[in-house]
């Protein structure tokens, strides 16, 4: 029997090698880190959000980095497929808001135990501590690995699925890039997706750790709105975070790679009123509290650490009587209310990153396959690949469907050589 190696145990190189083992290959996967699956124990904020529940073209359309690529893979082993794979394994799923699903226990180590014994099951010989120094490829064909130590490992198929650059503790240190390079791959410019935002006003500083709700946050450049996102964020030391902010965060970093300087975001504290609506309500406000300070006359509008922050934004003194407020200065908080500025400046490291876009170029592997286009029998599977999506397990699942071709395939494309 022919061997395939994995190398990288996340999920992408987990799947692959459950993939190659059920269809009859001898499979060795090979992780350089002392346990497998780190990476997956940490998505979801420890949960594991394995998929999502959202039809394929909708998934297709979250996945903003190359998502067309994977129409093949992800319709060959779809959500539904994920969803049976796992609960197949004795993890029951359930689905969330926003067509989430988890496991029902809400543990990310359930679902890597899970894997692991499925993966003991059928055989496959996992390798710890085992990182990869060189793919040995001869006639255009990849025939093994060498490891760091000098050891050579031979193969009738290789599938590469190191991860990214995000997270580095959890063995995503952007080995896999190298290897594709020497193998002749392009590996297009790697950047941070899903990622805090770093902002030059200092005041973020006085709210960090304020979660606002339901607010709408859009993200501009030289005055035009390239991108916004209706949902829940926080304020940090250094800038913004949370969902919304991280959706934005992918094209806020195209827009600062491409020669941006800085971008403005502006958050609409009140997207559910309209503006006629918000100053009526402001007018209303003002006139219960028409004695008091301003910023004890907002107290029903916005959270208290907020409030003097919206006053300055909108030149107004915080210790003005609201009931002396003008029209014009009630007509300019209104408009703060609905766009409050910040500057963004940069990003958090990509270490930082919850996913890693850029990587080896879609256009020089099979879609279908996930086989090289350039090198024979050398597979590329999950983060490691030019793709990236949103979150709301996008990212898994391009994961999961990719691992399912590449580990497939690897068998396949040898038992037809």
């Amino acid at each position: 029997m022919k061997r395939i190696i994995v190398v990288g145990a996340g999920p992408a190189g987990m799947m692959a090698a459950a993939a190659a083992a059920e269809y009859g290959g001898s499979v060795l996967l090979l992780e350089k880190m002392a346990r497998v699956g780190r990476k997956m124990m940490i998505t979801g904020k420890g949960r594991c959000n394995v998929t999502s529940a959202d039809e394929i073209p909708d998934i297709i359309k979250n996945i903003v980095g190359n998502g067309r690529f994977l129409n093949s893979s992800l319709r060959a082993f779809d959500n539904a497929d994920v969803i049976a794979f796992f609960e197949g394994l004795g993890v029951p799923l359930k689905t969330e808001r926003g067509n989430r699903v988890f496991p029902q226990s809400d543990r990310a180590a359930d679902v890597v135990d899970a894997v692991l014994r499925h993966l003991h099951d059928q055989n496959v010989e996992i390798r710890t501590n085992a990182a990869v120094r060189e793919l040995i490829i001869e006639d255009h064909a990849v025939c093994g690995v060498q490891l760091q130590d000098g050891k050579r490992l031979d193969a009738a198929a290789v599938v590469l699925a190191t991860g990214g650059a995000s997270y580095p503790a959890t063995g995503s240190t952007g080995d896999g890039y190298a290897l594709a390079r020497t193998a002749g791959h392009t590996v297009t410019p790697i950047f941070p997706a899903l990622v805090p935002l770093v902002t030059r006003e200092v005041w973020v500083k006085d709210v960090q750790g304020l979660a606002l709700r339901n607010v709408r946050a859009s993200l501009h450049r030289e005055g035009k709105k390239e991108q916004e996102f209706f949902g829940e964020m926080l304020f940090t030391h250094f800038g913004v975070t949370g969902p919304i902010i991280l959706q934005l965060s992918r094209c806020a970093s195209e827009l600062l790679a491409a020669g941006a300087k800085e971008l403005e975001l502006r958050l609409n504290l009140k997207p559910a009123l309209m503006h006629e609506k918000l100053r009526e309500r402001v007018d209303r406000d003002f006139a219960a509290y028409a004695q008091k300070q301003l910023h004890n006359g907002m107290v029903d509008l916005l959270p208290k650490r907020l409030i003097d922050i919206v006053l300055e934004a909108a030149n107004l003194s915080p210790e003005r009587v609201v009931g002396q407020t003008s029209a014009k200065e009630r007509e300019r908080l209104v408009r703060t209310l609905q766009a409050l500025p910040l500057t963004i400046i940069g990003t958090r490291p990509i270490a930082e990153a919850i996913v890693t876009a850029g990587g080896v170029a879609t256009h020089e592997i099979n879609p279908r396959t996930m086989e090289s286009k350039l090198v024979r029998n050398l597979y590329f599977a999950g983060e490691l690949v030019d793709v990236d999506a949103y979150t709301g397990g996008y990212n898994l699942q391009a994961a999961f469907s990719m691992g399912h071709a590449a580990g497939c395939c690897s068998v396949w494309n040898l038992e037809g050589a």
